[in-house]
């Protein structure tokens, strides 16, 4: 019999529903062939698994890896200048409609090299690796031509050749309208989101399709054709919806069976019941609620009483979330957005792996997901949304192996 025992150690399965975060204190975990195959109480441990090594984890608390299920991180540039036009009273819009915003990233990501793009990717991977994070959804959208936006997807795909991470790439060049098309929406999709989508499908670099629906960005009936040509392509779609206005993009994700809606500030309590219906996951942001200085809260109550599962996300951008931290999203999401620490904690495994379609591999401890565990120095899960700042992360493990 093979495996190995992961003993003395506090235990958050994060198994869905579960009260107080699925906690099994005085735990040991057994794997085997890099999957859960036993957890329980120590002395409930069976005289087979008692006989396989074991690793003593010294009364640390484990908890499923951190999944970071919305980030941007791959990117040319920085805007801190925009930190400063916001401080002075400059709203997301207005910059945006001066050239600033994400037209500022698309020329300076165009004009970067592959190699200068990993380079800075890497930094922000290894701030989200430091707070427990094995595995990162990662956007195009800042190339805006057909090549520039597979070229993103290329740099993404190869971070895991780099770090011990899991990445996951969604098609974003529905993210806005570049300067060689002013005023020609219609014309980008049909040139460049289309046809790119289909080269980028072709490459096997694309787990989901994603835009964003905004009156900055573009309109639903733009973002249904973006929807329909994954549809026939046989890919997931998410949305960036109700960030800043109500265009109805919840609605439309519920539509077409999206993986999730993201952003929802703005949504209206009464399209919550169909997010609930069709399972979209609600992915909540709040580093962008809050580095926007945002006021409008997304409908919390409503999307409890019709039991939509919420995740939670870094957004990590070069402008509306320069965030790089998980565990801060976790905290922002108690302080601002009056989530508990169970719900933070659920939102950035069980829910944020089901926000990208990897519920069945990832985001709790249990018999047969994968065995990715982030191992802290932590008297309770709640100290992971608590705590604001500093290590607390004292390895991870993946598979048999203390990383």
């Amino acid at each position: 019999m093979g495996g190995h025992v992961f003993t003395n150690c506090n235990v958050a399965t994060m198994v869905a529903d579960a009260d107080a975060y699925g906690l099994i204190e005085n735990a040991a975990i057994v794997v085997a062939d890099g999957h859960v195959e036993w957890v329980g109480r120590d002395a409930d441990m069976s005289a087979a698994h008692q006989d396989l090594p074991q690793t003593d984890l010294q009364r640390a608390l484990v908890t499923p890896a951190l999944i970071d299920c919305h980030t941007h991180l791959v990117f040319g540039g920085e805007r801190s200048h925009e930190f400063s036009l916001r401080l002075n009273g400059a709203s997301y819009e207005e910059i945006a409609k001066a050239g600033g915003g994400i037209r500022s990233t698309v020329s300076a990501t165009r004009a970067a090299s592959d190699e200068a793009l990993l380079a800075g990717a890497l930094r922000r991977v290894d701030d989200l690796i430091a707070d427990g994070v094995a595995v990162i959804e990662i956007k195009s959208g800042y190339g805006l031509t057909i090549e520039d936006e597979l070229r993103m997807l290329r740099v993404a795909r190869s971070i895991e050749d780099h770090r011990p991470v899991r990445i996951r790439t969604s098609w974003l060049a529905a993210h806005a309208l570049p300067p060689e098309f002013e005023g020609e929406a219609d014309r980008y999709i049909d040139e460049i989101v289309l046809p790119g989508l289909e080269a980028a499908s072709a490459e096997g670099l694309v787990d989901a399709v994603d835009g964003f629906c905004e009156t900055i960005g573009f309109s639903p009936a733009q973002i249904r054709r973006v929807f329909e040509k994954a549809h026939a392509l046989g890919i997931r779609v998410k949305l960036h919806a109700e960030q800043l206005s109500d265009q109805k993009g919840a609605v439309l994700a519920a539509e077409f069976d999206a993986l999730s809606a993201d952003h929802l500030e703005y949504l209206d309590p009464q399209d919550v019941p169909q997010l609930a219906k069709k399972n979209v996951v609600a992915v909540l942001l709040p580093g962008a609620f809050y580095a926007l200085r945002e006021e409008k809260l997304p409908p919390m109550d409503s999307l409890r009483e019709h039991g939509v599962a919420m995740a939670i996300g870094s957004d990590c951008n070069p402008g509306s979330s320069p965030l790089s931290s998980l565990r801060l999203a976790m905290n922002m999401g108690c302080t601002l957005f009056r989530m508990t620490p169970q719900e933070a904690l659920t939102g950035a495994t069980c829910h944020a792996a089901k926000a990208l379609g990897l519920d069945n591999e990832y985001g709790s401890i249990a018999a047969g997901k994968r065995a990715e565990f982030a191992v802290w120095d932590a008297p309770h899960p709640n100290y992971l949304s608590y705590w604001i700042g500093g290590q607390l992360l004292r390895g991870r493990i993946s598979g048999d192996c203390f990383l």
